[in-house]
């Protein structure tokens, strides 16, 4: 019964693209039928095949290897205050997120910064973007930047096809929008991980996000124009301004910009974990009137996406809290839905989830596709391309919807085979 509700959530969320499409008649079976063979193929390899689970599991444990280097600055800063002593002093309360997860932002920022230096995700970039391109048919800027997510946030993908933006086509743009919204940084990846998400389900989900996101831009947004292949040498020159000038320098502006986004996710946190706080105390005192003080803003979204829940292979039973946290992802953002996620991966939680349920929510909320992400894509890829961003606002609202029904799409292929 499962496999089947797994198997008729794919049909509903192609369906739901579908009803949504700009131009049906222009629908690519090609770009649509390969992306989605890609996304399943990956999710039954990494989570059904045995090597396929033992290599993620592997290759899992070698990026937190990465993350314990990180820990060693953090240490060297902090001291005691990222040491396991401190639950032992306060408990749960032991775990400071802006000493445990916000430093882990600027390392592995600064990580990513040197290794885009010495030319080493370029060169992935590049050898994975070439397949998606030739399996798919997409463009060479939309594969580019489709691949460049996985690895990047959606301010610094695009960065990889900055030439391109401003005379790309409709759908092109539609597509760099939805693989941004799509997909999250490697640096908050590594955040997310330090919470205690299951970091080989982030690792797929990201790798995921890369066709599922072309899947459901190009059945949105399909291609109607001619899109450019190729760069003249002015602009080949405007995508060699602002290097680094060496290693040091890397690490340096890395490091810097890791500041201002840990920065970022701290100030946002703090007024969205007390905005919400605020909001429920409202909501309590409104239930109370009719006996029901437990009314929060969580427990009304839980209700709402709980039908959604279950379309992607949640369990009924749990479907409410599940759907609590695909709501909050979509409304607020995904660090919060993953903040408040985390108690229930802990042992003793109060609420026990399955295994699969955990796994599903944990690909779910795998993106940035949430309301307040269009005003980052307006400030990022609009300063990109100045001349496009009101066909970036227009496209705004379709692209966030083609980004989170990639993320349920991961998520159900992700239930599915952890069904089998």
């Amino acid at each position: 019964m499962t496999v089947i509700m797994s198997l008729v959530g794919m049909v509903v969320l192609v369906g739901i693209a579908f009803a949504a499409s700009h131009n049906r008649k222009a629908i690519q079976l090609r770009t649509v039928l390969g992306a989605f063979g890609i996304q399943l193929f990956f999710g039954a390899f990494v989570l059904y095949v045995p090597f396929g689970k033992s290599l993620l599991i592997s290759i899992s444990a070698g990026v937190q290897r990465v993350i314990d280097y990180g820990n060693d600055g953090i240490t060297f800063i902090f001291g005691g205050l990222n040491s396991d002593q401190m639950f032992e002093l306060f408990g749960g309360s032991g775990f400071v997120f802006a000493i445990r997860v916000l430093p882990v932002i600027i390392f592995f920022s600064s990580l990513i910064a040197v290794l885009y230096h010495i030319g080493i995700m370029q060169w992935v970039i590049n050898v994975l973007g070439g397949v998606l391109q030739r399996v798919l048919g997409t463009s060479r800027a939309e594969s580019l930047s489709a691949t460049a997510n996985i690895f990047v946030g959606q301010t610094e993908a695009p960065l990889v096809v900055r030439p391109f933006i401003k005379n790309m086509t409709s759908s092109e743009l539609f597509a760099v929008m939805v693989g941004g919204l799509a997909s999250v940084a490697g640096s908050v990846l590594a955040g997310y991980a330090s919470l205690g998400v299951p970091l080989e389900y982030l690792i797929a989900a990201s790798f995921m996000a890369a066709p599922g996101g072309l899947l459901f831009a190009k059945v949105i947004f399909p291609e109607t124009e001619t899109p450019r292949e190729a760069l003249s040498k002015e602009e080949m020159d405007e995508e060699l301004d602002g290097q680094s000038v060496n290693v040091i320098d890397a690490a340096a502006n890395g490091a810097a910009s890791g500041l201002k986004l840990a920065m970022n996710v701290g100030a946002m946190l703090l007024a969205f974990v007390g905005l919400i706080a605020l909001v429920n105390g409202l909501f309590s005192g409104i239930g109370g009137w009719f006996d029901f003080p437990e009314l929060t803003l969580e427990l009304i979204l839980g209700y709402l996406f709980a039908p959604l829940a279950f379309l992607i292979g949640v369990p009924w039973h749990e479907a409410i809290v599940a759907g609590s946290f695909i709501g909050q992802k979509l409304i607020v953002n995904e660090f919060v839905a993953y903040l408040n996620f985390a108690p229930y991966l802990v042992d003793g939680a109060e609420l026990v989830l399955t295994e699969k349920t955990k796994a599903i929510i944990s690909f779910a909320l795998c993106g940035f596709a949430n309301l307040s992400s269009i005003a980052i894509l307006l400030g990022g890829l609009g300063s990109l391309a100045p001349s496009r961003r009101q066909d970036i606002a227009r496209f705004g609202l379709k692209a966030v919807l083609a980004a989170t029904l990639s993320n349920l799409m991961s998520a159900t292929i992700a239930g599915l085979f952890l069904s089998l």
